[in-house]
């Protein structure tokens, strides 16, 4: 399967997608491409790293955000993916993005979809608002994208436990090690092998055992 990951920053996840093909835990896979919105995102330096193409597709380089729209699919078009991965991406997926690679984009988003999730829940800001909240059990959901926000079929979520004196930032590195590195490459290999099915707003997976 080949898979083309969307990122907008440093690239953790795409990393941990990497280590994961090399390990073995993801099989059947290859990152043929790298795209960012972002000229500065280290998570394209980690693609050139490893001979993957890596591109830059910015709304400054637009007159309009049709156009960085049109431009942001045509990239991710241009490599001819199985799968797109939305790797710690910002960008609002164009729903004519959506319409292209129906049930074949995927989200990692750091929290238990359907809490705090939606839109402005990125980021800290996720971890500062379960923090607010007094909750006492946070985590990550991976989830195919629709035209909603967050709304698509959920495929894994892993809990993690908020912890006394949890800042924003421990949390967030905490649900990344914990839950997001994890579910994430889980949930690509299991598509990969085509155990993972869906039927309107639900995920069925062949012989899986959640929490196992």
């Amino acid at each position: 399967m080949k898979i083309v990951v969307l990122v907008s920053g440093g690239g953790t996840n795409l990393q941990a997608i990497l280590d994961a093909i090399d390990s073995g835990t993801i099989t059947n896979t290859e990152v043929v491409g790298v795209i960012s919105n972002n000229a500065n995102a280290y998570a394209l330096e980690r693609a050139k790293a490893r001979g993957i193409m890596a591109k830059c597709v910015s709304p400054r380089q637009f007159a309009t955000r049709a156009e960085f729209e049109e431009a942001w699919l045509a990239a991710a078009q241009e490599a001819e993916p199985d799968l797109v991965v939305l790797a710690g991406c910002l960008v609002v997926i164009p729903e004519a993005m959506v319409r292209a690679f129906p049930n074949r984009i995927i989200n990692i988003h750091p929290a238990l979809i359907p809490s705090f999730c939606g839109t402005g829940y990125y980021g800290l800001r996720v971890h500062e608002a379960a923090l607010a909240r007094g909750v006492r059990v946070t985590g990550a959901t991976v989830h195919f994208v629709d035209a909603g926000t967050d709304t698509g079929p959920i495929i894994l979520q892993k809990a993690v436990y908020i912890q006394e004196g949890d800042t924003p930032e421990i949390l967030q590195r905490r649900v990344m090690e914990e839950a997001e590195w994890k579910i994430l490459p889980e949930a690509i290999d299991l598509i990969a092998n085509g155990r993972v099915h869906v039927e309107g707003n639900k995920v069925t997976i062949d012989q899986y055992v959640f929490g196992a």
